[in-house]
Parts: structure tokens; sequence; C-alpha cells
């Protein structure tokens, strides 16, 4: 019988946990049962390039090692993660034939003077059950960039803040959140933030790093003996 894995980091009182892994080799090994809710961001089977610095004249997010999200050239599969009692899951815009009528979840992620101007206006999340549709209104590049105090480091980041909402949506104080996609660990920062357990699974090495030291920080742990990508893994600039 196949057990987790070690975990990549994990909070002194276990309720923070982070593998580093395919999670499609490791969500089999999770009992449904144990999981609140899934909050994740996947990705969306768009094969989307991400070197934004094509469209904002070298402003943009670029990501040396890659121009892709790791996963995103083959159409997402969001079956295994309707096992879980719960789920919201973003992106879903590009997979909702896939999934059973459920909420819609907007974040207008721009200010009214900007509509229509650049890409798009909103992301859209598929929440589990209803029939309704609501929005969160947060501008990722002015108050909620500031009010986290964070570099964009992956090309779909998402700000706490948002997230936080998702998973009050979802869950109860106390109850386990699962992102099996974690990216920087934004989910798990707004589920310690809200009083929450979280899992984590993250595949690559340069995002599990920088998770651990904000979950970390998140739990006021320190950053601890954490391994860290090298500085020129990201472009900032």
């Amino acid at each position: 019988m196949k057990r987790l894995p070690k975990p990549y980091w994990q909070s002194t009182d276990g309720g923070a946990v982070l593998y580093m892994g395919d999670c499609m080799e490791i969500l089999p090994l999770l009992e449904a049962g144990s999981v609140g809710a899934v909050v994740t961001d996947p990705p969306y089977g768009m094969n989307w390039d991400t070197n934004s610095k094509r469209f904002t004249g070298g402003k943009g997010y670029h990501d040396k090692t890659s121009d892709r999200v790791h996963g995103d050239n083959t159409a997402f599969d969001p079956a295994p993660l309707l096992r879980f009692p719960k789920a919201i899951l973003w992106g879903s815009n590009h997979y909702a034939n896939r999934l059973p009528v459920g909420t819609t979840l907007v974040w207008l992620k721009k200010n009214e003077s900007k509509f229509g101007a650049f890409l798009s206006d909103c992301e859209i999340a598929w929440q589990t059950g209803g029939h309704g549709a609501y929005v969160f209104h947060c501008v990722w590049d002015g108050c909620a960039r500031e009010t986290e105090n964070q570099e964009h480091y992956h090309p779909t980041q998402k700000p706490v803040v948002l997230m936080e909402w998702c998973i009050e949506k979802v869950s109860k104080e106390g109850q386990t959140i699962l992102d099996p996609f974690a990216g920087l660990g934004t989910t798990g920062v707004a589920a310690i933030r809200t009083g929450r357990r979280c899992i984590l699974i993250e595949k690559e090495l340069k995002y599990c790093a920088i998770a651990a030291k904000r979950l970390a920080e998140a739990c006021c742990e320190g950053e601890g003996q954490f391994r860290f990508p090298e500085p020129d893994l990201f472009s900032t600039v």
C-alpha cells in the first residue's frame, strides 16, 4: 500500500503541509473525508504563453526558465477533484463542459476605466453546488499587491484576499483546505489566516521553495532551513 511522501515542509503543529510532487499521484492517497474543500487554480489547458513582457514593454512577468505553465499544454480534467465534498476551481470557463452545474465566482480584477482595454477584465471559477453568480472586486496590479507586499513570481498568481474569500465560501474554521496546484502557496496562506488547516501539492521546486517561506511566515515560524531558487530564475523588473 502506497503512503504519502515525506512533506517538503510542514508547520510545527502539522496544520499546514506542503508536498512536492505530481498531484495526480498524491491525490489518490488522500482520504476525501479528511478534506473540507478543494480551492485551487489548476492549469487550464490553454497552452498560454505567460511572457507578458511582450505586451508591457519589458515591465511584465517573465519566468526565464519557461514561458508556459506546467501541464497547460493538455486539456484539464477536473474529475479527480470532484470526489472531494466541496471545491472551487479557477479557470473553469476553459473546461466548463467537464463540470456539473454549480455556482459561478467572478474575480473582477480591473477598475471600470480599464474594462475592455487589454486582456481579460475578470477570471471565472466554478463552485460546487448552487446556481448563483458572485463577484469579488480586487485590482491585483494596485491595492492588492501593495497590501500583500509580494512580488509577482508566478504567471497565474492570485491575491491572498481573493483566496480568503473563496475559502470562507466553502469551509468552516478548523477544516482542511486542499490545493493540489499550489504554486506559491497563496491558498495555504489564506487558509492559515482564516483559521483553517491546509494540504498543498506543488510539482516545481522553485515554487515549493517560495511557498514554504510564505507558509512559515503566515504561521509565524520564521524561514527555517528552506531551499530557495536562484535569484536569476525570476524577473520582476
